[in-house]
């Protein structure tokens, strides 16, 4: 087996830090497994908390297709957020559960770089953008030395520009470009429902297409469900969505949560 395809990403969503236990829960997962050998790569968001700071400067929250509008004030917070906060704060979390962890950027090595997003039902998003490629370099560096590679959802752009890129997204470029197993999603829900409303635990890619097309799923999971499928199309084997009592069973055995796989 190669290096690459026992490589696991983990996205940790932003609902899920804000909640203490269940984040404790999720790192507590993915430490054990760093611990075991298991080579890993976090990718983090952390909406909740750009909320919170967005509101105490009296910035206005915008939210358009599960997407967040980022005009020039909101990329700043956005950066110092996730790039800042967030980041080190999962840094630390890790390294006092003992694992090695370095906390990164998308902009760092052009990890990711991105252009800006389209339109989203007529609305401009601003400084959101559409990922065009990643580049590994750095990751790589890091996993070979010993390191769990932390990434905050932050791109690089033409012209200096940075751009405020969705991590599920991120999760799954990142995923796709190095030729990961696995992509999981650690989020605060059990998983995709379907029509019914009821968890599918099994989904293929034309399933998950369909499923997209429905008013079954809405608000954030429909970027999520997006970038699986993405994912998937990349050649990752396996997409797992999880939620809080499945995240060390999904990384252990691989049970729990919504299982995506191509066909």
């Amino acid at each position: 087996m190669t290096e690459s395809s026992s490589l696991t990403v983990v996205k940790l969503g932003g609902s899920l830090l804000e909640n203490r236990e269940l984040r404790f829960q999720a790192l507590e997962a993915i430490a054990n497994r760093a611990s075991a050998g298991e080579r890993l790569v976090v990718v983090h968001g952390g909406g909740k908390e750009i909320d919170r700071y967005l509101a105490a400067l009296g910035i206005p929250r915008r939210i358009q297709g599960g997407l967040r509008v980022t005009d020039a004030s909101t990329l700043d917070v956005v950066i110092a957020v996730l790039a800042g906060t967030v980041n080190k704060t999962l840094v630390m979390a890790l390294r006092e559960r003992g694992v090695t962890a370095a906390g990164i950027s998308g902009v760092d090595g052009e990890t990711l770089f991105a252009e800006f997003h389209r339109e989203v039902e007529g609305v401009d998003l601003g400084f959101v953008g559409r990922i065009a490629r990643c580049q590994t370099k750095l990751l790589r560096c890091l996993l070979e030395t010993g390191f769990l590679p932390v990434v905050a959802s932050i791109a690089a752009g033409r012209d200096g520009v940075l751009f405020n890129v969705n991590a599920d997204a991120a999760a799954s470029a990142l995923a796709g470009a190095l030729s990961a197993r696995r992509l999981v999603f650690f989020t605060d829900v059990e998983g995709v429902r379907d029509a019914s409303g009821a968890v599918a635990h099994r989904l293929t890619a034309p399933a998950a297409r369909a499923l997209l097309k429905s008013p079954a799923v809405q608000g954030g999971m429909r970027p999520k469900l997006t970038a699986c499928i993405e994912a998937l199309d990349s050649g990752v084997g396996e997409v797992v969505i999880a939620g809080p009592e499945r995240h060390a069973s999904v990384l252990l055995d691989g049970q729990g949560g919504t299982h995506l796989v191509a066909a």
